[in-house]
């Protein structure tokens, strides 16, 4: 037998492949194709404090090797995920996890106490990509300050696990990871998307309604593997690993990087299935190499 179980600090997970928020729903969409109990985890949409309708459309556009999105975290709010959403996930023998976003950070800090009284509920992430409004714009994850500052929040009124996710769009991820572990974070995962663009030369116009938008895929991971492994070696709290996985191969790249576990998302468009065939593939791989424990891999490189 192979031991495919992993820890994200107190947090257990049965095996290391969860989802991506925003790639899965909130599980049950998934639930004809997959048994949902056989993931390690899962990460539901981007869960806002008030309802959001999202961008314009059109907000998702395909692109070689990848996929261009500006949905803007249309969701029906925290009221909506607790009392429809919750009670048929309370009860799953794996750990769903609330991606948490914000326009301020109050908005973070009125969601993750709300689902802060959910018995059950053992983990939230923080989507730290967001617009800041009162900054003009900029990301809050895009300076220390800002990350730190939703961290420090946050973690007054979230006693459980704690993760935050991390965007590749900045000068140093690193340094980014390191203030938002002294902030409070129990792990960190990365990347959220690249920004991108595309235009539709016979239209000669964008061909996101935003212009630009978040770009996901196998395009982008060797960047975030080398993303990945920067930020494993300067922090001592646990990494989730994401971007462009789509084999149980991607997966242990990212494992011998220095992932605890890793989110699978835009592969799931593609292959409903592929979290299931990661999982089987990760355990044919250690019986092939007589790797009794595969998180004896991590961080190998």
């Amino acid at each position: 037998m192979v031991d495919l179980s992993t820890k994200l600090k107190d947090l257990e997970l049965k095996n290391p492949v969860l989802t991506a928020s925003g790639t899965f729903g909130y599980g049950d969409e998934y639930a004809d194709f997959i048994n949902l109990e056989a993931l390690g985890g899962f990460v539901v949409k981007g869960t806002t404090f008030e309802p959001r309708q999202g961008n314009d459309y059109p907000r998702m556009a395909e692109t070689p090797m990848g996929m261009l999105n500006c949905v803007g975290l249309q969701n029906g709010g925290v009221e909506l995920f607790v009392a429809e959403k919750w009670p048929a996930l309370r009860n799953l023998d794996t750990v769903p996890i609330v991606n948490v976003s914000g326009a301020r950070v109050e908005d973070y800090v009125a969601c993750a106490e709300r689902l802060a009284s959910l018995d059950g509920l053992k983990a939230i992430e923080l989507n730290i990509s967001c617009p800041n409004v009162k900054q003009g714009g900029m990301a809050f994850g895009t300076t220390t300050d800002g990350a730190a500052s939703v961290v420090e929040a946050v973690r007054r009124v979230w006693p459980r696990h704690l993760m935050v996710k991390l965007s590749p769009n900045v000068t140093s991820i690193v340094d980014i990871a390191r203030a938002v572990e002294d902030a409070g974070a129990d792990s960190v995962s990365l990347i959220n998307t690249l920004l991108g663009m595309a235009v539709d030369v016979e239209r000669r116009r964008p061909v996101l309604s935003t212009v630009t938008g978040g770009l996901s895929g196998p395009a982008v991971k060797p960047v975030a593997v080398r993303m990945v492994w920067q930020v494993a070696h300067a922090v001592n709290i646990p990494v989730v690993g994401l971007g462009g996985i789509s084999s149980a191969s991607d997966a242990l790249e990212f494992i011998m990087a220095g992932a605890s576990a890793i989110q699978v998302g835009t592969a799931n468009f593609v292959n409903p299935r592929v979290t299931i065939e990661i999982i089987e593939g990760l355990g044919d791989y250690c019986r092939r190499h007589g790797v009794g424990r595969l998180m004896d891999l991590k961080g190998i490189i």
